[in-house]
């Protein structure tokens, strides 16, 4: 079996984790925006912003160190104490401030009079970080299997007690089943989100309770805890800008937009809406970076490392370039899962759409750091891409609303996706087909150009004759792949055994 092929199968089985899951929270997205109001809507995207810059420092990338210092065999129970006691304390210490000034956060966060929000963040952030090592270790020691089912279960209970607080209470008081009042109270609201969330991270960490116990077996080593901090830190910045690219226009929008602080929750919650549809492409980006880092950290001594990442980035980008224009030919089905009042944003979706494919991009272009032990052009590549991501918020969303705020995510990926490549292109010097990922991705894009020009020319087709019309553009894509990667297809991924 070829190394490619190996990436491919670790890579949909970490799948099954990351697409089946998110496919399942997706279906909470059609409940939220026919069951909450815009601005509600946008209570839940600016928390959750907020939650992914915290998570980067309450975890401070102490997996990807791990990774680093723990591949060997012999040193993984030290690296993985080690990591995991250093997350006990500073968690420890990080949620109890949280809780102890609640009140205050809130009030900087103008959310007064909701404390618990704060406290109930403090615990999912909590539960969340110490289960960070116990899913490594699962990567690591290729265990997907185990990796999945905790990853499912998490995303099911919370499912099902959104469902359950959301949907079945309202349902049975409304139909006079009064005992429902002593767990459920109509005044809490979008709360019952963020406590549902609560409840499933701590029931995941206990499931996962004998991989975190297994760091007791080794000793706390204080010498190679700050060679894993030295690694890690420039990680930290790396994610903190990676968030900050991801997560800052859903945390400041409520304040550049020019409207009321409720008409600006409004518009955050349409464009949060429709942000998780063109996300859709991220289910793919995922599951491949499950897989790949531990992947190319196991493969990096061989003869061949750079071409067969070389082969892999190729291969990601085609994925990723099909992804995107299977959701933009089929965008008239894909936009029932949001509600009516949030489709007005259904415009900003391609933009988004090609900046997380540029995201996945430079995901693959920035292993060079990672396997060089040079994170620290990671931290200038990121930090610069997240100066960029404020200004251009700055800039263009007072001028074009939400609009301004996906092109400045597609200005900062394409950006940082360059970036990353060239400053590698001395110390890892992969042989990457950049022209023919572009050529993928610019016939992708005008593939679903031509669709939607067909729906101006002809406004009276009925809508099975567009769907139709869409089957077959994306099978002429696939047709170009074909064509162009079928000797490496046969050779690689389908009927070639290469490489053992």
């Amino acid at each position: 079996m070829s190394l490619l092929k190996k990436l491919a199968g670790e890579t949909a089985i970490y799948g099954l984790s990351s697409i089946v899951g998110r496919l399942l929270n997706y279906l909470l997205v059609p409940l939220y925006t026919r069951t909450l109001a815009p601005g509600e809507y946008g209570v839940v995207s600016e928390l959750y912003a907020y939650v992914g810059f915290l998570m980067v420092i309450f975890s401070y990338r102490m997996e990807s160190a791990f990774f680093r210092f723990g591949t060997p065999e012999a040193d993984r129970d030290r690296a993985y104490a080690t990591g995991t006691l250093s997350l006990l304390a500073s968690t420890t210490v990080l949620v109890a401030a949280i809780l102890l000034f609640s009140e205050p956060i809130a009030a900087a966060l103008r959310y007064d009079g909701h404390a618990e929000y704060i406290r109930w963040f403090g615990l999912v952030l909590a539960f969340d970080c110490l289960a960070e090592l116990p899913f490594a270790r699962l990567r690591l020691e290729q265990r997907p299997v185990r990796f999945v089912s905790a990853k499912l279960f998490n995303i099911g209970l919370t499912i099902g007690l959104n469902l359950f607080w959301l949907v079945f209470c309202p349902w049975a008081a409304r139909n006079g089943h009064d005992w429902v009042r002593a767990v459920w109270s109509p005044n809490l609201g979008v709360a019952y989100i963020f406590l549902a969330n609560v409840l499933a991270s701590g029931a995941t960490l206990l499931l996962l309770l004998p991989e975190f116990l297994a760091a007791f077996r080794a000793r706390f080593d204080g010498g190679l805890w700050q060679k894993m901090l030295r690694y890690a830190g420039p990680l930290v910045i790396v994610s903190f800008a990676g968030i900050a690219n991801e997560m800052l226009d859903r945390a400041i929008l409520t304040r550049i937009l020019p409207g009321t602080l409720d008409e600006n929750r409004a518009q955050l919650g349409i464009y949060a809406a429709n942000y998780k549809l063109a996300m859709l492409i991220s289910l793919f980006t995922q599951a491949y970076r499950y897989a790949a880092e531990p992947f190319f950290f196991r493969y990096a001594g061989e003869k061949n490392a750079l071409q067969i990442q070389a082969n892999a980035t190729k291969w990601f980008t085609i994925a990723a370039a099909a992804g995107m224009l299977g959701i933009l030919l089929f965008l008239d089905l894909l936009k029932g899962f949001i509600g009516e009042e949030f489709r007005g944003g259904l415009h900003v979706v391609p933009i988004l759409l090609l900046a997380n494919v540029l995201l996945g991009v430079y995901y693959n272009f920035s292993v060079w750091y990672r396997l060089k032990d040079r994170t620290a052009w990671g931290a200038w590549v990121s930090l610069a891409g997240a100066l960029l991501t404020l200004i251009l918020n700055l800039w263009w969303v007072p001028r074009m609303g939400y609009a301004g705020a996906a092109w400045a995510t597609l200005a900062c990926y394409f950006f940082m996706a360059w970036a990353t490549w060239q400053t590698g292109r001395r110390e890892y010097p992969a042989p990457y087909p950049l022209g023919r990922m572009a050529a993928y991705l610019g016939a992708a894009l005008a593939i679903a150009g031509l669709h939607f020009g067909l729906k101006t020319w002809l406004p009276d087709w009925p809508e099975f004759a567009f769907l139709g019309a869409g089957a077959v553009l994306f099978g002429a894509f696939l047709g170009l792949v074909w064509t162009l990667e079928k000797e490496e297809l046969r050779r690689s991924l389908m009927f070639g055994k290469g490489k053992k």
